[in-house]
């Protein structure tokens, strides 16, 4: 496999990243963390080949940085930092957002750099970046199971660079003409076949490796946005921040139908999926939310009693930096999109807020999760557990700003 061994046919994506995660691992190239199998894999050299970013006049042209937090990309890192250049690394597995931007402490050595550039310097020197952040970004590095000299690139499995690229898509971050570098050892460029590709795997445009430099002069498009009709529920509810994106774009009059709801709409037509249908709209609860548009207040009887309240089982969530321009009716319609509705809603657009009711502490701080990032009137909202619980009576519904 040195000096770019070649795949044969019918290989499989899989079959590639095990060759080198198994390679790497027998000729002794592996480095912590080990063993390398189902990572972006660390090597020895991976400081090495990360300063030839400093070579590219891409990276001297750089304001903004984004660069994956993974072991081989650490030097990568500090070299960006060092360089006093603006550094995003993409938050653990998006959970709670997209980017955070690492913020040294003034006057920053060389050694206090260094830690920045560790993931517990990740976590220590860091600030979230909102999708309303208009974070412009000049240069993306990713980390890859396995290369080609085309351009090509295979992940790890888990799809999170490609989600990655896909959302600053999206937000606008990245230009079709932003260059992406990868920084791999040289056993992980390979011959990979063509037809393993997707439509919305990240190619890359550099290949830094501890003895080249090579320019791919890649010709196949990179992901255009987010391929909503390829995003499950499941991965909706992994990423919360997707949510925002898709309801960003929805209101923007995007076809954002996932990949679940096209197999529904397939059955859709069905006698037993429409009887089905009817009997669950006959059946599901009214919650305050729903009943809103009216200008009424609506409780439903069975998950908001007056046991309920009295027990202190309700547990409150606070929703602040709300615009002036947005009307109750954009948070209701919100709310619904991610699955988030309250028992009650307290309006307060007057003082930029609104609290929501739910029944209990778990179906609050899901909600929170859900709602995190999400961005209303031009700014991304505060989401969060209300610090002082309110007394249960005051919770009544404004239906007008």
């Amino acid at each position: 496999m040195e000096g770019g061994a070649r795949l044969r046919a019918g290989g499989t994506k899989w079959d590639v990243r095990q060759k080198v995660w198994d390679h790497l691992e027998a000729s002794g190239l592996a480095d912590f963390p080990r063993p390398v199998h189902r990572r972006i894999p660390n090597f020895k050299g991976a400081s090495h080949a990360a300063t030839r970013l400093l070579g590219l006049q891409e990276f001297k042209a750089a304001n903004t940085v984004k660069i994956n937090p993974d072991a081989p990309q650490k030097n990568a890192r500090f070299l960006t930092l060092e360089a006093r250049k603006t550094l995003l690394v993409p938050t653990p597995r998006l959970r709670t957002g997209l980017f955070n931007k690492i913020v040294p402490p003034p006057g920053a050595t060389k050694e206090i750099l260094r830690i920045c550039a560790t993931s517990q310097g990740i976590k220590e020197y860091s600030v979230p970046v909102g999708l309303d952040g208009k974070a412009r970004v000049d240069l993306v590095v990713v980390g890859s199971v396995a290369v080609s000299e085309k351009g090509w690139r295979i992940g790890k499995g888990e799809g999170y660079a490609d989600m990655e690229y896909a959302m600053m898509v999206s937000m606008g971050a990245v230009q079709e003409d932003t260059p992406v570098v990868t920084i791999v050892h040289d056993c992980q460029v390979l011959d990979i076949a063509e037809e393993l590709l997707d439509d919305h795997d990240l190619t890359v445009d550099y290949i830094l490796t501890p003895t080249r430099t090579i320019k791919t002069d890649c010709k196949r498009p990179k992901p255009q946005g987010i391929l909503w009709h390829k995003v499950s529920y499941e991965m909706l509810e992994k990423i919360p921040i997707l949510k925002s994106l898709r309801y960003r774009e929805k209101q923007a009059g995007k076809d954002v139908t996932l990949q679940d709801e096209h197999s529904d709409l397939a059955n859709a037509n069905t006698p037993a999926a429409s009887n089905e249908k009817a009997t669950a709209e006959n059946t599901r609860p009214q919650t305050a939310i729903g009943s809103a548009q009216t200008g009424q207040h609506h409780v439903e009887s069975d998950s908001f009693s007056p046991r309920l309240e009295e027990s202190g089982m309700i547990t409150t969530v606070y929703v602040g930096n709300i615009p002036h321009s947005v009307r109750v009716s954009e948070l209701k319609c919100a709310l619904r999109e991610f699955q988030a509705t309250p028992l009650r809603l307290n309006w307060q657009g007057a003082q930029h807020k609104a609290f929501l009711d739910y029944k209990d502490k778990a179906t609050a701080e899901s909600a929170v999760s859900s709602l995190k990032g999400l961005s209303l009137g031009g700014k991304t909202l505060r989401v969060e557990l209300a610090k002082n619980q309110r007394s249960k009576g005051q919770g009544e519904i404004n239906s007008q700003k």
